[in-house]
């Protein structure tokens, strides 16, 4: 008996300590000593240049598969078959990302895009890569940054993502189970090696441009809900335009506007870029009515990212769609509905960029980007890290290495944050509701906007990171009695790293903005 309690003895204690190392592996740092670290101001105006290019991330699905019982979730115990599209004899699985684990995609509706605007001015060259994905974490955005030749002459590549509920998981967290990493590998080394040819085919097409800066603030807020108290949006249409110099065509436009790319909600199988796919057709294409135009596209390539989503800004099944042209009205989440929504926004897009408010041949360009570090507080995501399904590194205990920059281009000033900021950061209309979890007053003060310089205020939501929701402090609402007469605690809290973050965020946003204004 002596025998076997000092055989499991040993056999625990070996077990203990692989566990740990494998712990340790999952949680080391991916890039030791990695800083984004970088400031240019003051330097001198020059002509501007504009490059862009467009290369497929699309998937390949190579089963398709019987939902039994309608849930859209693959469960072999439920009466879910699939066709061996590949004749491996095992079934393939694609998970889509965003709303449930176990969800495998049944085919493509339309592609998926890595998207690239390069703006360059003889002196400083910027790089915007757009993904078409739910987000891309840090450690995945610094190889692809690692893996631009130097030839490219990149400054600084900013890396965002639409926040498409609709494409592959890129960060784990939604696999088979919970407990199973949903990452497919080799698609996401496509994915960079995709990004990566976007930025240097960008490079190739750069030609002496005009930018044309447009702005409508007001016509896009019917097409996005806020599902939370208080309600603030990001609801404005912020637009770039390029025009080629010397025969002014179109290059490509930027359209930044704030809202979770989840139109088909749930129970959508098939791969799509959602709401986003008809957007950047409408711009580039036109709209149409059958083989009618409607209204003419500026031709291009089109690009889409987005700002203040947290909060929640989406286009949820119970808000209403009107098609711009049909006039037929949507409600429940279909691709009719999702097309409505592009129409909409295309059109008042297309319309804006008819009378432009500013145009630039020429500007200095300023930038300062900085490394920062959130604790991560969630219980969640720290095991999620600990076993490897949350798949980035930390650095010390439970910290993890993010970045913010701020970029002016002339009158235009952009600001990345690396996750979904609720809108009241960004835009102003923080509240201390009764039943804060701490008491406090609004600490992330003044808005971000606000302290922006600049005539024109971009704000790219999901740049060089996705750390998820972030929500200001004050705001914060995990224990009874809940705020704003809840029952339970919404939803936010459940996908933010913690109540530090905001606070954090903003300070780093604070600095470095004063430096990009001089002070």
């Amino acid at each position: 008996m002596k025998k076997f309690f000092r055989i499991f003895g040993l056999v625990l204690v070996v077990l203990i300590v692989a566990f740990s190392f494998w712990v340790k592996s999952n949680l080391k740092d991916k890039h030791p000593g990695y800083k984004a670290d970088m400031k240019i101001v003051g330097a001198k105006s020059g002509q501007l240049s504009a490059g862009f290019a467009a290369f497929k991330i699309t998937p390949e699905v190579p089963d398709k598969w019987t939902d039994a019982n309608g849930d859209a979730k693959y469960n072999p115990k439920d009466g879910d078959t699939f066709t061996d599209g590949n004749g491996n004899g095992k079934f393939d699985p694609v998970w889509i990302a965003g709303f449930s684990n176990s969800k495998a995609a049944n085919g493509v509706h339309d592609d998926l895009w890595a998207r690239t605007m390069i703006i360059d001015n003889g002196k400083t060259r910027i790089a915007l890569v757009v993904l078409d994905a739910i987000g891309l974490m840090a450690d995945n955005i610094i190889d692809i940054r690692q893996m631009i030749p130097a030839s490219a002459g990149i400054t600084y590549t900013i890396v965002s993502s639409t926040h498409d509920h609709e494409a592959p998981d890129l960060m784990g967290l939604w696999g088979k189970t919970p407990f199973k990493n949903g990452v497919n590998q080799e698609y996401l080394k496509f994915v960079k090696e995709q990004a990566v040819k976007s930025v240097v085919e960008a490079v190739k097409n750069l030609k002496p441009a005009t930018l044309e800066i447009s702005e409508d603030l007001t016509s896009a807020i019917p097409l996005v809900k806020d599902t939370r108290q208080p309600e603030v949006f990001d609801s404005g249409l912020r637009l770039i335009k390029a025009v080629d110099k010397s025969n002014g065509q179109t290059l490509g436009s930027l359209t930044a506007w704030a809202d979770h790319a989840e139109t088909l909600w749930s129970k959508n199988l098939l791969i799509t870029s959602d709401f986003c796919h008809y957007v950047r057709e409408g711009v580039e294409k036109g709209v149409f009515k059958g083989d009618s135009v409607v209204k003419p596209g500026i031709g291009g390539v089109s690009v889409y990212v987005n700002g203040a989503v947290g909060g929640l800004m989406t286009t949820h099944p119970s808000l209403m769609i009107k098609d711009p042209v049909t006039g037929v009205e949507y409600k429940e989440p279909t691709y009719e509905k999702a097309e409505a929504q592009g129409k909409a926004l295309s059109l008042a897009v297309l319309k804006a960029m008819e009378n432009p408010s500013d145009k630039l041949d020429s500007a200095s360009i300023s930038l300062v980007a900085k490394t920062i570090y959130f604790p991560i507080d969630n219980t969640l995501f720290k095991l999620g890290a600990m076993l490897g399904i949350l798949d980035r590194g930390t650095v010390d205990w439970m910290k993890m290495r993010s970045e913010v920059s701020a970029c002016r281009i002339g009158p235009i000033t952009i600001v990345t944050v690396p996750g979904e900021p609720y809108p009241e950061l960004i835009n102003g209309g923080i509240e201390a509701p009764e039943g804060n979890d701490f008491g406090i007053k609004p600490q992330e003060l003044p808005a971000v906007r606000d302290m922006m310089p600049g005539k024109y205020k971009f704000v790219f939501g999901l740049a060089n990171d996705e750390i998820g929701y972030i929500i200001p402090k004050s705001q914060w609402d995990e224990k009874a009695p809940y705020t704003y007469g809840r029952k339970d605690s919404p939803y936010g809290e459940e996908n933010s790293l913690g109540p530090e973050t905001a606070s954090i965020l903003h300070t780093n946003l604070q600095e470095i903005l004063g430096e990009l204004a001089g002070k």
